[in-house]
C-alpha cells in the first residue's frame, strides 16, 4: 500500500518546516502549502489521506478551504489548526464538515495520534514490513523491529528510515537511481519527496557513522549506492 499522504496548509514557514519535518519522520509523505488556494490545487492535483489546515490563511481561508474541499471529497478527513480558541471557531469548523480540531500550540504527538486514527478509519497504512535480517560491515539490521545494532549500541529507526536502509541492503553495492528510490519508499518523485529523501540519507549516514567502511555514496545526477569496503 502506498505511504500516507498529508496535505499540510500553515502560512508560518517556520512552524510549517518544523511540523513537516517531525511528520515525515514518523513516516508520512506530507505536501505543505502556504496559502489556501495553492492547497486547494494540491488538492485537486493529488487527493491525500488527511488535511491538516490552519484556520488563518493568506487568498483563501481555512474554512472556505475546507468548504470547497468538502465540495470535492465528502469522506476524507480534516483537522483543523488554528491559535484561536473560541467555542464559535470550533462550532463553525464542526459545521463545516472538519473531523477534528486542535488549539496551537499543539504537540506533534497528538497531531500524530488523531492522523493515525482517521487512517485507520479509513483503512490506510504504511506497508507491512517485511521479515528480513542484514548485515552492514559491524552493524546488524533487525528490519522487524527496527533497530540498528552495533555491539551494545542500539538504535531505533522510523519505519521510513528502515524502508529505506532496507531497500539499500537488497541493493547492496548497486546504484539506485533517485526516482526509483523515491517512488518505492515516498510513493512519488516529486520536488518535496526529493527534499525528504535527502534528510533521510543524511540520518542514515549518521547512523552508521561508527563503521568507517560503510559509505552511501551520491553520483550526482544520478542517485544513491550503499557499500562495504574493507579494513
Amino acid at each position: 500500500m502506498p505511504t500516507p499522504q498529508i496535505l499540510y496548509v500553515e502560512d508560518d514557514l517556520s512552524l510549517g518546516f518544523v511540523t513537516k519535518d517531525n511528520l515525515e519522520l514518523r513516516g508520512y509523505l506530507v505536501r505543505h502549502c502556504e496559502n489556501g488556494k495553492d492547497a486547494l490545487a494540491a488538492f485537486k492535483a493529488q487527493r491525500p489521506d488527511v488535511c491538516v489546515l490552519d484556520v488563518m490563511l493568506p487568498d483563501l481561508d481555512g474554512f472556505s478551504l475546507a468548504k470547497e474541499i468538502r465540495q470535492l471529497d465528502a469522506e476524507i478527513p480534516i483537522i483543523f489548526l488554528t491559535s484561536k480558541s473560541q467555542k464559535e471557531d470550533k462550532i463553525n469548523g464542526l459545521r463545516l464538515g472538519a473531523d477534528d480540531y486542535l488549539t496551537k500550540p499543539f504537540s506533534i504527538e497528538e497531531l500524530d495520534l488523531k492522523i493515525q486514527i482517521f487512517l485507520k478509519r479509513s483503512k490506510v497504512s504504511a506497508p507491512p514490513t517485511a521479515t528480513n535480517t542484514y548485515y552492514i560491515g559491524n552493524y546488524l539490521f533487525d528490519m522487524d523491529n527496527l533497530l540498528l545494532i552495533n555491539g551494545d549500541s542500539k538504535q531505533l529507526l522510523t519505519k521510513r528510515e528502515a524502508d529505506l536502509l532496507a531497500l539499500f541492503c537488497r541493493h547492496k553495492g548497486s546504484v539506485l537511481k533517485r526516482e526509483e528510490i523515491l517512488q518505492e519508499i515516498w510513493g512519488t518523485d516529486d520536488y518535496f519527496a526529493g527534499r525528504s529523501l535527502d534528510v533521510f540519507i543524511s540520518r542514515l549516514r549518521k547512523y552508521l557513522k561508527a563503521d568507517e567502511r560503510i559509505a552511501i555514496e551520491n553520483l550526482h545526477g544520478v542517485g544513491f549506492k550503499l557499500t562495504v569496503g574493507n579494513h
